[in-house]
Formats: structure tokens, sequence, C-alpha cells
């Protein structure tokens, strides 16, 4: 039986500086992208194969993280896609949350 890891918080932290000076990104897990995009995790192995969520392997099989920074681009190209898409016509009011 594989053994289940607990996942750091996601909390914000203060970025460290890199041998360069410059400031180290934060990064995220697979888990934790998942649970802040609250899918599950073939979506976004899906997302990532796909390259749109920009990810990178490090070590063995199954480390794989996602910077902070591509996370929010991610998120952000996706609300300006939907907004798009709803301009267009192309989402029926069906498939639009109601207005309260």
């Amino acid at each position: 039986m594989p053994r289940k890891t607990t996942e750091p918080p996601l909390e914000p932290r203060p970025e460290r500086p890199g041998q360069n000076g410059r400031a180290l990104p934060r990064m995220l897990s697979l888990a934790q992208v998942q649970e802040v995009l609250n899918m599950k995790a073939p979506q976004v192995y899906s997302l990532v194969r796909s390259g749109e969520l920009r990810a990178a392997q490090f070590g063995g099989r199954g480390i794989w993280r996602v910077r902070e920074d591509d996370l929010a681009a991610y998120i952000d190209a996706a609300y300006a896609k939907t907004a798009e898409r709803i301009a267009a016509g192309q989402i029926s009011e069906g498939e639009t949350p109601a207005e309260d």
C-alpha cells in the first residue's frame, strides 16, 4: 500500500533569495494545484501534459511542481478566455452561473 504524505498548508511564505540574488518562486505540488483549482488529479495532469499549465519535473518520477506565478497566469488566462467566449455568444445562458 502506498504511503500517504501530507502536503504543507497553502500559506504565503516570504520569498528566499537564490544563489544569484533573485527571489526563488514558491513551488506547488500537483496535489496543491488540485486543491486550488478544485479539480481531480486527471484534469490537472491533462493540463500539464497539454502545456496549458506550465510545470516541471524534478528528480524521479511523479515529482512535479508548478510555480505560483504559472498557476496565477493559468487562472488569469482562463478568466480571459471565458470572458471572450461569453462576449462571442459561445457560452449559453444555461452554462453561466445565475445572477443573484
